[in-house]
């Protein structure tokens, strides 16, 4: 399967727009309950310290401590340290801030993480509140409707892709009117076909109202709550939230974007966003620099045709710079498997020449050692090409892609 293939929803959508930003769970809590919307208490601690005094005076012993980190999966997940598992019961202020010892400071390691791992720099403490049953309710946009939807199922509390494939009747898809939002006729019904209990069926319906009205004020992209419980004592509480946000509404919705985590991303994507340029660090050895998403999705496709792995996605654009292109040499170059790079550039809003300007000027100031293959096509392409040759660098050129991403390959081995 081709490279691209594989990666295209991921790829596509960071080259439309970088990222969907995310935020860690104490603060979507914080979101959810300044809608009226009702979840466990809970309150975030950054030290052992912390989570001890805030423990000391919770109001209850029975506590869960969980390490804030934007990942799922984090109580199947292992620390660097060794600890097991990053959400844990808690029984005293003495237990709490033990776990918090073990957490604060260290990378937690899940299934979306990766080997690397990402750090936890706090833990949310919230009091245990016993589920008798345990629901998904989700708000995104709807590419079939061509809409906003909400998704609700009975089997919370598990993966809803399996639930999905193993019994996708257990999901019910509720258009919503953007500009009306959900009614509470409509509400009430979903809360109903979905089981909860008559004493309930009210705060649910009013749960899903809230959430929409959150989607759209703050330029959501999908609000996922997983699992939002049926208490033993009646009440209906969302447990756990995932929000993601348009990074295109930045500009409006800058107190949601203050809440921004960079120790939670990737150092390079962070660095290239600053410079404007769509990066993607990927696993291989080839490192690409190229404009446009869809030639650089294709150059990654030919370098996996010829048995290479692409160090990463990058789109300078239409509008880079010679400084621009120094800029992504040097995130490239931050990257120690990088063992060769490949620049494949179509002229056509982009001036090859300037691209080739770029190019020597990172070379010879970064003191480039790692071998180079350059493809030009497009406007100023002699020029570039011309520039390149004059400057006596070490740099392979060529005109075929297939002949370009070959020796791209062969000289990253």
């Amino acid at each position: 399967m081709l490279l691209s293939f594989k990666r295209a929803g991921s790829l596509a959508r960071h080259a439309g727009q970088r990222r969907f930003l995310s935020i860690h769970e104490y603060q979507s809590v914080n979101l959810l309950n300044s809608y009226g919307i009702p979840t466990p208490k809970s309150i975030v601690a950054k030290s052992p310290e912390e989570a001890y005094t805030i423990a000391q005076n919770f109001g209850t012993d029975r506590l869960v401590i969980k390490a804030q980190v934007l990942a799922g999966g984090r109580g199947k997940g292992k620390f660097d340290n060794g600890f097991q598992g990053g959400v844990q019961t808690v029984d005293s202020p003495q237990q709490a801030r033990e776990y918090a010892g073990k957490m604060i400071g260290s990378k937690l390691i899940t299934k979306q993480t990766g080997a690397a791992g990402r750090i936890c720099n706090a833990v949310m403490l919230a009091e245990r509140r016993d589920p008798s049953h345990e629901y998904y309710v989700a708000v995104l946009n709807d590419r079939v409707t061509q809409g906003v939807v909400l998704v609700a199922s009975n089997q919370g509390g598990m993966n809803i892709e399996e639930v999905a494939a193993t019994n996708p009747d257990a999901i019910i898809t509720t258009p919503i009117d953007f500009e009306k939002g959900l009614s509470k006729s409509t509400a009430l019904e979903l809360a109903k076909t979905l089981g909860i209990k008559e004493g309930g069926q009210e705060e649910a319906a009013d749960i899903f109202i809230n959430l929409y009205k959150i989607f759209k004020d703050k330029d959501a992209t999908q609000i996922e709550i997983n699992p939002m419980s049926e208490t033993v004592d009646g009440r209906v509480l969302c447990m756990d939230a995932k929000f993601g946000f348009d990074d295109n509404a930045a500009f409006r919705q800058k107190d949601v974007f203050a809440l921004r985590d960079v120790s939670q991303e990737e150092p390079s994507e962070v660095e290239a966003q600053k410079a404007d340029l769509n990066f993607i660090k990927l696993d291989g050895s080839i490192g690409c620099l190229v404009n446009g998403a869809g030639l650089a999705m294709a150059t990654m496709d030919v370098l996996a045709l010829h048995g290479g792995n692409p160090a990463n996605f990058l789109d300078v654009g239409g509008g880079a710079t010679p400084e621009t292109v120094k800029k992504a040499f040097e995130i490239l170059l931050s990257d120690p498997k990088v063992k060769s790079i490949f620049i494949n550039i179509f002229g056509g809003i982009m001036r090859c020449d300037y691209i080739a300007e770029g190019v020597i000027k990172a070379t010879k100031e970064l003191a480039l050692e790692i071998p180079l293959v350059v493809r030009l096509k497009g406007t100023k392409e002699a020029e570039a090409k011309a520039m390149i040759e004059e400057s006596g660098l070490k740099i392979t050129a060529l005109d075929s892609l297939d002949e370009a991403a070959e020796a791209a390959v062969q000289l990253a081995v």
